[in-house]
């Protein structure tokens, strides 16, 4: 057998390094309870008066319950689930339930954080064909008390994004993308639990209607834009907000989206503006 013989500095670095490690096996237990664990789990639970997605009604302007969970680990990467019920326009049989389904890892880039992962739109149990992938990259940061991001997310073309009906160039089986770029802003007013909040959106995508009758960008191109204020009552975070888009209802292609496209109660827009009333926890 061949045998290396250690030169003396090399033989003192390896006997450090071996008593070094004795020691962080030996260190009290206590020091290792107090060391920040390497995975956490948070969630939160809302009960909203319209589940508006992008600026569209998802729950033909009604009441909706929605809550999640996201599982962190130290690393930076992230994975969880986020769930609501839905009503009217987006509704796909079954228990008319979104689960959305994500991954990413974030990693901190100068003074921000930098979000690359995917969510994957569920509606189980309901139809065929309505379940669609959709990247993103999300950049946050912070400019003085205000709390800024940047996001863009692309969804590939996909059936259940496609062009299928009620426009003059469907076809079954066609496959269409969607591009969606947003930013949100908040700042909280110092010296009260009071925070303000703003968001602005734009989504590129199917001009018509998917297979079930129902696209993430109905009209194919429009703005979504929000403004709201948020008010912390203990763990309890009470919200208003005016949210609206710029979807014209006497357009041609608002009018070739019916009746998909309205309110199953009253027939009006399920895009206008409305003023949204919330309830919310966080865990």
């Amino acid at each position: 057998m061949l045998k290396t013989k250690l030169n003396p500095s090399l033989r003192s670095l390896a006997v450090a390094s071996i008593a070094f490690a004795a020691l962080a096996a030996a260190a009290p237990a206590v020091a290792q309870e107090e060391a920040a664990p390497a995975l956490t789990v948070s969630g939160s639970v809302a009960l909203v008066s319209d589940y508006r997605f992008r600026g569209v009604s998802q729950s033909d302007k009604g009441f909706a319950v929605q809550g999640g969970l996201t599982a962190n680990h130290k690393s930076g990467l992230y994975a969880g689930f986020w769930a609501s019920n839905l009503s009217g326009w987006g509704t796909f049989g079954g228990p008319n339930l979104e689960l959305d389904l994500f991954g990413g890892y974030k990693l901190p880039v100068g003074a921000g954080t930098l979000d690359v992962g995917l969510t994957w739109y569920m509606y189980p149990g309901g139809a065929k064909i309505t379940d669609f992938a959709e990247p993103y990259v999300k950049l946050s940061g912070t400019a003085g008390p205000v709390s800024l991001l940047a996001g863009v997310a692309y969804a590939p073309s996909q059936e259940s994004l496609g062009n299928w009906s009620n426009t003059p160039f469907s076809v079954a089986g066609d496959k269409e993308d969607n591009l969606y770029v947003w930013g949100d802003a908040a700042a909280g007013i110092p010296n009260t639990p009071v925070t303000l909040k703003a968001h602005l959106g734009y989504s590129d995508g199917n001009p018509g209607l998917g297979p079930n009758g129902t696209s993430i960008a109905p009209t194919g191109q429009f703005f979504d834009w929000l403004l709201g204020v948020d008010v912390a009552v203990g763990p309890v975070v009470l919200g208003v907000a005016y949210v609206d888009t710029d979807i014209n209802p006497n357009s041609a292609e608002y009018l070739r989206l019916q009746p998909n496209f309205s309110s199953t109660k009253d027939g009006s827009s399920i895009a206008g503006s409305k003023v949204l009333f919330s309830v919310s926890a966080a865990f």
